[in-house]
């Protein structure tokens, strides 16, 4: 298919374009780890069949069609309490069971069969999200030679695919052409690294010319390259065709999950498909997840089966004790037991064996003890709260018109109790989007604009500056929420803006800056041809934003060739807009090591001029004597943008001698043509040369665009006592600039830097020796460990804020088994801990040291592919919903469209969650223990004969309709704050985090309580009835009526005690908890008129003799009133003079106080620890200063 190509460009003379594979490497293909063959355009081949290789099909499920039967019921019983109530169930069918069998099988059916259907419907939701990313098209060569839509998952290895602009790539491709003759690409790898800057890729030469589909006929290389693996930024291979072999790396392997930008259209050839791909290498499996507070669940099943197990062996001794006394003279002492019906149970000969059985059927009379519909009726709570999360309006993001998603509802409880954020960077703090705002030019600062890092601090302080900015005395203008009129351009400066920078003191200057920012970059022009407007395709988004700020102050970059620069000049002395070129001869490209970039260009007057800009750190150095005019005010201008939190760099010039430049330009084009470890040190060599003697013109600054509120959130987030980590795979320095710009770190913070980018390590890399090299590298880092500690543990005491930063090559050793608990302990010392140049692999790790290292929940939050690892690997992983890419919500938890949602998320949702489920639970033993004490008080009653205080139905359906809706509305309804005052109060979050409401005392305390509670039943009952008539013609009281009353009794406390505890009442609560007893009067009603052979010792039981009978309800109403004032008289006493955080807050709410700033203050500061993260700490930082500043001085 013959497609209309660009001009030809050839980059690769301009650009460096990444190294080759070195022979080292090469020479290991066909060795272990290196056995990959591809045979390409013949994967039904006879050679390609003797490799089987995975189909391109993604599953990101939990379960299969096959494993879901096996997978779930094993998660439903890996809680104790379901495999407890399985074994009783199946002892129910034995003649040891006090009850019927369907009463016991039934509830344990129900729990069961509803966890499962949630958990499926929770799958199929990941089920269709696989099948959309599955059968997306592309285009696959056939061998007619034509080329069609195939869906991804039925790509094959070998298959020759073509990709158009802005797909995405649906395998691991070897890039074969493309529509620029020079076989270039650009690729952005958001969803991959979290980078937006576009990465270029280049063929090789063999393959360059492949446009047309008839290319493709007879196109069969065989490619040899490394099996498949977690790296990212490295492939090592060999293309064998025409009987040659050419060396393959990194800049010929496109991605699955990046995205063709910029580029109509490539050819690759199918490497990887699949799980082989390198993104699926970095995921992992998706785990299943369960609370904290559900495995403590756990532990108390164990506790009270314990004790259950306990009581029965206590009650089959006594029993069986018994039971041995029990022949006297030849006769039974208990007589009425009718022993001569059963050949064991009660036989005083065989009273060890009557022991065991007692011991058994006791088992199963006590699982009352433990709440079944415990299990179902959070699963419920659960499913209702994720329903509350999604319709949330304040998590609503209208511009993309994305709602807050909660894709389990297994963590809820788990966002009350995060003690550790570990956040990915790009698009999710910032929105992708750079802004040029102010600069500094020959000396003077232009551009008057407020960041969003002052703004905040501004609000925080209630500066005027959040209403309004001031440019000139006298004159005010508005900018709370006033987008820029141009995308990336929002300098506010009337000196220099329409061309009036000419009438400046050194307009040469300018000039020189503005041109400077027009040419020094790798940008590519887009014209519209209709509205003739212009669009940049940059590699990173503050170069777009530099050349855009050229275009709006008068120099236009509109043209690009393979060897020149276009530029539309605002003339100074002409006063008009002229045409320059400018002769493009070199590009020294930007490197984290270089911190530069450079470009050597020809203008018309035949002058040679090298264009540098770069960081401050390295360019001051570099200036010559007669360059530095402006070096202290620049400097000066430059530490302020960098305190406001915006990205700086420094511009400055030289012109060449041609001498000079004939001598740089051979040694520059033999160290690009190097093929060896060393190429890119000799490169940066041979750059060195000549990056010196600069003329310094100025410093820009452009801001880094945070998403909207990220500093408030953040702020926020650590008023809570929550650590936040950041794990990017940005630089360092790009890093450390967000981090002052959403004030996770700040000015004055001692920063604790880790990385290998000494001069020692420098000249063993260029050495080559590997094993020597990682050696050094190992003990570098532990040196660099133990120095931040030594710094870190004087400090322990003090005021002062430690900030670590460590890159990726570090986080290799850092992450070692022996070196890791260092580690940890290193940035758990510090404030903010930054991790840049990180792998997909590497977060994940980072995650789960910090998950393991500390016992505490961790929140993993991210919004690309390469954050899946540490989303899965986090207790909960939170997806940005953000305009690329969905493989991060397709692994994630919970999904929110902005940063800033994960405030209310927590501070709120997370809140009401934890205290919501721990009450429940607390609540639930409670009533269980006090309903399974009555039957254990009864059958010590009755000689421990085995006997149910209750009939089989009224025990079954205790939990399922009498008692388990009001708790259900306590879990779903219940406020102890309101959300106001939840984001008012935010140290009110540690409740959670200190497990304050889910503690071993909070839970022992409530179950003394059901224990107590049941004794006042049974006693107060037993004595009321036993003794006396109760009804009017003299009859005493029977089992039935017992039982009645006990259990009336029963559901009235624990109704009437969740009423007591309930702190936000509605309707629904109303009506569940006073319906609930009604429901148990209508049951007794409608199951007393059954047949006597279906109700059993419930017939007429009611109508007959309880109702009518004045002591039945005077003794309901006394026994309520007494079991509930212990609990009553505990609380009151609690909430007047030990009131817990959240009491505190409900009594400023009740007294009217919430709007008396110092009484709100002084609640604030009780207990609470020194904030060291946010605007908040950022200004208490600035205000110790001052104080100390103060006390000096007097």
């Amino acid at each position: 298919m013959a497609r209309g190509r660009r001009r030809k460009r050839l980059f690769s003379k301009i650009y460096t374009c990444g190294k080759t594979s070195g022979r080292e490497e090469l020479s290991q293909i066909g060795g272990p780890g290196f056995t990959r063959v591809v045979f390409c355009n013949d994967p039904e081949g006879y050679e390609a069949s003797a490799f089987i290789y995975g189909d391109n099909y993604v599953r990101t499920t939990k379960y299969t069609l096959a494993t879901f039967f096996p997978k779930a019921l094993f998660e439903q019983f890996r809680r104790a309490a379901n495999v407890y109530f399985l074994i009783v169930s199946c002892l129910s069918f034995t003649p040891l069971a006090p009850y019927s069998a369907i009463s016991s099988v039934f509830p344990l059916v129900v729990v069961i069969g509803a966890s499962m259907m949630k958990e499926a419907i929770e799958d199929w939701r990941r089920k269709t999200q696989d099948i959309e990313v599955n059968n997306r098209k592309v285009k696959v060569h056939h061998s007619d030679g034509s080329f069609d839509n195939t869906m991804w998952r039925n790509l094959r290895v070998g298959d020759i695919v073509m990709v158009e602009k802005d797909n995405f790539f649906p395998a691991d491709l070897l890039l074969l052409s493309s529509n620029y003759e020079d076989a270039i690409c650009y690729v952005e790898t958001m969803n991959l690294d979290g980078e937006t800057n576009l990465k270029l890729k280049q063929a090789l030469e063999v393959t360059s010319g492949l446009h047309e589909e008839v290319n493709f006929r007879d196109f069969k290389p065989v490619i040899k390259c490394e099996d498949p693996n977690a790296n990212l930024y490295a492939f090592v291979g060999t293309m064998e065709f025409g009987e040659q072999q050419y060396p393959l790396s990194p800049q010929q392997l496109l991605l699955r999950d990046s995205k063709l930008r910029n580029t109509d259209y490539i050819y690759g050839a199918v490497v990887f498909t699949g799980h082989d791909t390198k993104v699926m290498q970095n995921s992992m499996e998706p785990p299943s997840k369960r609370s904290k507070v559900e495995r403590k669940m756990d532990r108390l099943v164990y506790f009270l089966f314990t004790m259950l197990v306990l009581i029965s062996f206590i009650g089959s001794i006594f029993f069986g004790t018994t039971t041995r006394d029990d022949l006297e003279s030849g006769r039974m002492k208990r007589w009425y037991l009718r022993p001569h019906d059963t050949t064991i149970y009660f036989d005083p000969n065989k009273a060890a064996i009557s022991a065991i059985f007692h011991f058994l059927t006791a088992l199963m009379l006590y699982s009352y003890f433990i709440p079944i519909s415990l299990y179902v009726c959070i699963e419920i709570v659960k499913v209702m709260q994720t329903i509350f999360i999604n319709q949330d309006l304040h998590m609503y993001y209208e511009d993309t018109d994305k709602p807050a998603h909660a894709r389990t509802s297994n963590l809820n409880e788990e966002l009350g109790q995060v003690d550790t954020i570990l956040s990915d960077k790009t698009g999710t703090l910032t929105c992708n989007s750079m802004e040029f705002i102010k600069c500094s030019i020959a000396g003077t600062a232009y551009g008057r604009g407020i960041t969003e890092v002052e703004r905040a601090m501004a609000k925080r302080k209630g500066s005027p500056l959040v209403h309004e900015e001031v440019y000139d005395e006298g004159h005010v203008e508005n900018s709370v929420d006033e987008k820029p009129a141009v995308k990336g351009f929002n300098l506010k400066d009337e000196r220099i803006m329409n061309g009036k920078w000419i009438n400046e003191p050194c307009s040469d200057v300018i000039q020189k800056f503005f041109r400077l920012m027009a040419i020094c970059h790798t940008a590519i022009p887009e014209v519209d041809v209709e509205g003739g407007n212009i669009s940049y395709e940059a590699e990173s988004p503050d170069e777009a934003a530099f050349v855009i700020a050229a275009r709006e102050l008068g120099f236009e970059f509109y043209q690009r060739t393979q060897t020149s620069i276009t530029l539309n000049e605002l003339d100074p002395v002409f006063k008009k807009q002229v045409e320059r070129t400018y002769k493009l001869l070199n590009i020294l490209e930007f490197n984290s090591t270089r911190k530069r970039m450079s470009v050597i260009v020809r203008n018309e007057g035949e002058q040679l001029l090298l264009l540098c800009k770069g960081a401050d750190s390295v360019m001051f150095e570099r200036l010559a004597k007669n360059g530095r005019e402006f070096e202290v005010q620049t400097e000066e201008h430059a530490n302020e943008y960098a305190d406001a939190g915006l990205r700086t760099l420094v511009l400055a010039y030289r012109e060449l001698s041609e001498e000079e430049y004939r001598e740089f330009n051979e040694e520059f084009t033999e160290a690009k043509n190097l093929v060896s470890a060393d190429r890119d040190l000799r490169i940066d060599e041979v750059a060195e040369k000549i990056e010196k003697d600069l003329i310094l013109l100025g410093a820009t600054a452009v801001e880094d665009k945070l998403q909207h509120g990220v500093p408030e959130c953040i702020d926020k987030l650590a008023q809570a006592g929550i650590k936040i980590w950041v794990l990017t795979g940005d630089k360092m320095e790009t890093a450390i600039n967000i981090g002052f710009a959403c004030s996770l770190l700040r000015q004055g913070m001692k920063q604790i830097i880790i990385n290998l980018e000494t001069p020692e390590m420098k000249a063993l890399e260029k050495e080559g020796d590997k094993s020597a090299i990682a050696k050094a590298s190992k003990a570098s880092v532990i040196h660099q460990i133990d120095e931040g500690t030594a710094h870190l543990t004087p400090s322990s005491g003090g005021s002062d804020a430690f900030a670590l930063m460590i890159d990726g090559k570090s986080l290799v050793y850092a992450l070692e088994d022996d070196v890791k608990n260092k580690f940890l302990d290193l940035a758990l010392g510090c404030a903010s801990v930054i991790c840049c140049r990180s792998s997909p692999k590497q977060k994940a790790l980072v995650t789960r040291l910090v998950k393991v290292g500390t016992g505490k929940t961790t929140l993993a939050i991210g919004d690309g592919a390469n954050d899946v690892g540490m989303l899965q690997e986090a207790d909960i992983g939170v997806g940005i919903s953000g305009v690329e890419g969905m493989q991060a919500v397709m692994s994630s938890d919970f999904a929110i469209a902005q940063f800033e949602f994960l405030e209310r998320l927590l501070l709120v949702h997370g809140h009401w969650c934890y205290r919501r489920i721990s009450s429940m639970i607390c609540y639930f033993f409670y009533k269980n223990i006090m309903f399974g004490f009555t039957l254990f008080l009864f059958e010590a009653y009755s000689s421990f004969s085995a006997q149910a205080a209750y009939n089989d139905w009224f025990m079954s359906l205790y939990n399922v309709f009498f008692t388990s809706l009001p708790v259900i509305a306590l879990g779903v309804f219940d406020q102890d704050v309101s959300a106001r005052f939840c984001l008012q109060f935010p140290l009110l979050y540690q409740e959670g985090v200190q497990n304050a409401l889910f503690s071993w005392l909070r839970i022992l305390s409530w179950m003394f309580n059901g224990v107590c509670g049941g004794i006042i039943i049974f006693f107060l009952c037993t004595n009321a009835l036993e003794l006396q008539a109760f009804r009017k013609e003299g009859e005493v009281v029977e089992l039935e009526i017992m039982g009645v009353t006990m259990y009336t009794c029963v559901v009235w406390v624990v109704n009437c005690q969740m009423a007591i505890s309930v702190s936000y009442f509605t309707l629904i609560q109303h009506i569940f908890v006073w319906g609930g007893i009604m429901v148990w009067y209508l049951f007794l009603l409608a199951y007393g008129a059954m047949s006597p052979t279906f109700s059993n010792t419930a017939y007429e039981v009611f109508i007959e003799a309880c109702a009518p009978a004045p002591s039945y309800w005077l003794i309901t109403l006394f026994v309520v009133i007494s079991s509930l004032i212990p609990y009553f008289m505990f609380s009151a006493i609690q909430m007047r003079f030990f009131p817990m955080y959240h009491g505190m807050i409900q009594w400023i709410r009740k007294d009217g106080q919430c709007e008396d700033p110092e009484y709100c203050h002084m609640v604030r500061q009780r207990s609470i620890r020194p904030i060291t993260v946010g605007f908040t700490a950022r200004i208490e930082a600035k205000s110790r200063h001052l104080k100390e500043k103060l006390r000096h001085r007097t």
